[in-house]
């Protein structure tokens, strides 16, 4: 992009190619703009500075190829070289690597590890993910985790491999296990929650989610593996992908996720960070997709880390 003087690029318009297609335009602009906080983004989107064949449009379009796409003037930061990431981050990605072909990278990320840079955050596991993978440009996340969510998170190689993963996720044709750890006892062996989701916008990049009429569509089936004096193992299968899905479901049905800062109960909490937690109890344990160019099947389940399990170990001795 051309820069004018004090670092303010000019107004650029691209049009979209075949293998720029099929992204979110929000994706889009973060990848153009390196480094710009996400709400900065949708702010631009809002004020309809960014247009896609000279229309506004919502931070959820899907860009089209051939669409053209204004790219409005914003001053950049004149930064240093991108501090690259820390040896013991790299070595941390690496030994969480679960699975790996010539399409697709699937890991089990860290909890406290955000998946991109944000206005708060320098450095994500896909900006980290590339520098251990310094001859795969195209790198990319095909979905997202909460910063807190542990568990399976996949990368595609490949632009064409990114869209078929893109397509079978609006398709819901990918199977999405979670585990979490939730306040109570659930009455039912299986419970569904369909209830719309609306998600707020504020400045600072945070999103507040709740269960509201007019709401985006969102399924979540809730199926308990242990019952504990003060709380139960759930699995979780996610239908549809909104952001803070099971965790805006959970505390709807009065059993909030464990270490729930945003959704969950202040008391239990408390009582769960007594017990040895020190994070949000929310896992992405398995993930099931096949590639239809390949006709591949790709099955991965992601082992709990040292701190989950080591709760769960104590929860079952306090159950004796």
């Amino acid at each position: 992009m051309n820069k004018d003087i004090k670092g303010k690029s000019k107004v650029k318009f691209c049009t979209i190619s075949v293998d720029e297609a099929e992204q979110r335009i929000d994706n889009f602009l973060l990848n153009k703009f390196k480094g710009m906080p996400r709400s900065h983004v949708y702010r631009l989107l809002r004020k309809g500075e960014v247009r896609v064949n000279k229309k506004r449009i919502s931070a959820f379009y899907r860009l089209l190829a051939g669409d053209v796409v204004r790219l409005p003037p914003v001053y950049l930061e004149d930064k240093a070289k991108a501090v690259p990431p820390s040896q013991s981050t790299m070595r941390l990605l690496k030994e969480q690597i679960l699975y790996e072909d010539q399409y697709v990278i699937i890991i089990n990320k860290p909890s406290g590890m955000s998946v991109h840079v944000g206005s708060t955050v320098r450095m994500g596991v896909i900006e980290a993910m590339r520098y251990l993978y310094p001859k795969l440009p195209q790198l990319e996340l095909a979905h997202r985790l909460d910063s807190e969510t542990s568990g399976c998170l996949v990368l595609a190689k490949k632009k064409r491999i990114l869209r078929e993963l893109h397509m079978l996720f609006r398709e819901t044709k990918v199977t999405k296990i979670y585990w979490a750890f939730t306040q109570g006892q659930w009455t039912k062996s299986e419970l569904k929650v369909d209830l719309p989701l609306h998600k707020d916008y504020q400045d600072g990049g945070k999103h507040v989610v709740d269960v509201r009429e007019g709401g985006k569509k969102a399924l979540t089936v809730f199926h308990p593996l242990e019952s504990f004096a003060q709380g139960s193992l759930v699995e979780v299968r996610l239908y549809t992908g909104r952001t803070h899905q099971i965790r805006v479901h959970a505390s709807h049905q009065g059993h909030p996720i464990a270490g729930d800062d945003r959704y969950g109960d202040v008391e239990f909490n408390k009582w769960t960070g007594k017990q040895g937690l020190k994070r949000m109890f929310l896992h992405a344990r398995s993930i099931d997709f096949t590639l239809p160019s390949e006709n591949q099947r790709i099955t991965v389940t992601a082992p709990l880390d040292a701190g989950l399990e080591a709760f769960i170990r104590h929860q079952r001795e306090l159950n004796k």
